[in-house]
């Protein structure tokens, strides 16, 4: 049985779907989230002029690049960015990629 609300919003949803997959088609976001197509153009719109989320043209697809460090919206969440959500739900989009460590390589 499929509960008819969940904890997130479906911004919340596309953030982790695009997290997972940052080449994702919209289709396969709509598909995953389960929401339109429609929606989801618009809720990447929301996200891409908020910060939260950079969109790339490769080729004839788009990557999408998450910025972890963008702070959550909604005062009850203030302090927290939206990385440490994608973390709590295990997403390796959460953290952005650290520098390597110069005294690690070999000599």
């Amino acid at each position: 049985m499929h509960p008819d609300w969940t904890f997130l919003s479906n911004h919340g949803h596309v953030l982790i779907a695009l997290g997972r997959q940052p080449d994702a088609r919209i289709r396969d976001i709509a598909e995953v989230v389960g929401i339109t197509e429609r929606a989801v153009q618009n809720i990447l719109a929301d996200l891409c002029s908020a910060g939260y989320v950079a969109k790339e043209r490769l080729g004839r697809r788009n990557h999408y690049e998450l910025h972890p460090e963008e702070p959550m919206r909604h005062p009850l969440e203030h302090g927290h960015a939206i990385g440490e959500l994608l973390e709590a739900i295990g997403d390796e989009a959460a953290t952005p990629a650290a520098a390597p460590d110069p005294s690690a390589t070999p000599h």
